[in-house]
């Protein structure tokens, strides 16, 4: 299949782009920038100039392939601290799904797209916690949100399977870790620690994150482009849940200084945008993404690529 991937130089699109190769399908990767374009060629693609507000390009490109990974997003506007920067980025996000959508309406095509475990974390209670305080089973495929940023985007791409296109949604984990993974959360608590002297975490630290390797991920989306059904949600995720506290240890170990717990009031002093996101609980599954596409992560736990020491060694 010729496959169109937006953000295919990119953390997750590179290693997706370098599976569907050596799979023996063709890639059409955006790129937004001559060095993206650079990446991309030396891979094996084939280089699509433009953007996500380039709408124009993006239909034209999902109409001429066989199907469609939409992984880029606007995270440079997500996270610029604007008060209206994460809902702009969703907004915009939905406008470019539905834009793809209507492109792939009644074609049967694949259209895959992006999503993230830690919609799940916002249900509370709906995920089982019998009391506040209590620990909650993992988040499902089953489990959704009715509405909400990032969450309109899922349910859109979902429903567009009634439109004769065969969507899939992959929810990914808030950690994708790899020797790859330059810009991620896990880069980022080690420079916080660096530039603190110890590794934070929240109060004692037990609440969990989900994580997948960025190469398993790279072959979650591979084989739902090649086979996943219509209106799937899947859940890219190894490790179910890691107590954030033994994620604060590895780091600090690898960075040289010790672990210490902060209280919420000192956590963004501590970890800055991440505040917030490092005292979520999101344990998530993935049991049914593996039984229905016969995905198996293979490659090392986050804890274990932590201990390999890449992320150290600048």
């Amino acid at each position: 299949m010729k496959i169109f991937i937006t953000g295919a130089s990119g953390h997750i699109g590179g290693a997706l782009t370098a599976d569907l190769l050596a799979a023996g399908h063709q890639v059409l990767g955006l790129a937004r920038s001559d060095a993206a374009a650079a990446r991309l060629a030396a891979l094996g693609a084939e280089v699509v100039r433009g953007d996500l507000d380039a709408t124009d390009v993006l239909t034209a490109t999902a109409k001429a392939a066989d199907g469609v990974v939409h992984l880029a997003y606007k995270h440079e506007l997500a996270l610029s601290g604007a008060p209206d920067g994460f809902a702009r980025a969703a907004d915009f996000d939905l406008q470019v799904v539905e834009a793809l959508g209507e492109a792939l309406a009644g074609s049967g095509k694949p259209l895959v797209g992006t999503g993230g475990t830690l919609l799940l974390a916002g249900l509370g209670a709906h995920l089982g916690a019998p009391a506040a305080g209590a620990p909650r089973r993992p988040g499902t495929e089953e489990d959704t949100l009715p509405g909400g940023p990032r969450a309109d985007s899922e349910n859109a791409l979902v429903a567009l399977a009634d439109r004769g296109v065969r969507t899939s949604s992959v929810r990914l984990s808030p950690t994708v870790h790899s020797d790859l993974d330059h810009h991620g959360f896990i880069p980022s608590l080690i420079a916080m620690a660096r530039r603190n002297g110890f590794s934070a975490y929240v109060g004692d630290g037990s609440n969990r994150w989900p994580a997948v390797h960025t190469r398993d991920a790279a072959r979650l989306y591979r084989l739902a482009v090649e086979r996943a059904p219509a209106g799937s949600r899947l859940h890219g995720v190894a490790d179910e849940g890691v107590p954030f506290r033994a994620i604060a240890e590895a780091i600090g170990r690898g960075a040289g200084v010790p672990a210490r717990s902060v209280t919420p009031a000192d956590a963004p002093a501590a970890l800055g945008f991440l505040a917030g996101l490092v005292q979520i609980d999101n344990p998530t599954s993935s049991a049914r993404t593996q039984a229905l596409l016969d995905w198996h992560p293979t490659h090392p736990g986050l804890l274990d690529d932590l201990a390999a020491g890449h992320y150290f060694a600048t």
